[in-house]
């Protein structure tokens, strides 16, 4: 019984064929594609008004340089926001809860923060390892610290999206297992633990969103640092 809770984590396969590929490349079908028409339905006028709406927030403390990064943040938000909300449903796969695939995301685009700030201005990329005013015999440590931290940030963005999906869906299964046990024998209680688990979904559905905006909100934060 534990271990069939985790099996929810485990990528499907029909016929031998891993269909995560499918869970992912699913997203972009539902959205409308927008049209050449000056005026358009409500549905990709609300759709354009929020991504134009996250962007201008996105790219607010950013300079010009930043800008160029709009569409890349903007496309991996609403990416990131459909397949987690698609993994609330019921019999789907969270592509999210598999930590390689976050540390795929993660990995690359810290690295080309990391690069751009390297390549454009090395001299204060490298000064954010070492603050100014530090005493002389702190100087080693404070750069192996510093080191450290830095290669830590994109462990941090995978490992942060994978537990919190992760432990929100273990959750749900486990109040909705507690519902169905105790629904012959004590049906007061099972009902009082639909309600939470209810609340809970509802939680999970802000959880979902909110851990794409700070997944794409802390790599705009790495880039204010390099650009």
């Amino acid at each position: 019984m534990a271990m069939s809770f985790f099996d929810q984590f485990a990528s499907p396969l029909y016929m031998g064929i891993p269909l995560i590929a499918i869970a992912i490349a699913l997203p972009w079908v539902l959205y409308p594609t927008p049209s050449t028409r000056w005026i358009n339905n409500r549905l990709i006028t609300i759709q354009g008004w929020l991504i134009n709406r996250f962007t201008n927030q996105l790219m607010l403390p950013l300079n010009v340089g930043g800008h160029k990064w709009a569409l890349l943040l903007a496309s991996l938000m609403v990416f990131l926001i459909t397949i987690n909300m698609l993994g609330l449903l019921p019999y789907t796969f969270t592509p999210t809860t598999q930590l390689s695939l976050n540390m795929g995301f993660a990995v690359p685009l810290w690295l080309a923060t990391v690069l751009i700030g390297m390549r454009n201005q090395p001299t204060a990329a490298l000064g954010h390892l070492l603050p100014e005013g530090t005493p002389i015999p702190l100087i080693p440590v404070l750069i192996i610290i510093e080191t450290i931290s830095l290669f830590i940030r994109p462990l941090a963005l995978g490992v942060r999206l994978t537990a919190n999906l992760t432990a929100g869906h273990l959750l749900i299964q486990l109040i909705a297992t507690a519902v169905f046990v105790l629904l012959p024998m004590m049906p007061t209680v099972a009902i009082l633990t639909a309600t939470v688990l209810f609340l809970l979904t509802l939680l999970e559905v802000a959880v979902a969103m909110i851990q794409a905006y700070v997944f794409v909100l802390l790599l705009s934060l790495y880039l204010q640092e390099n650009v």
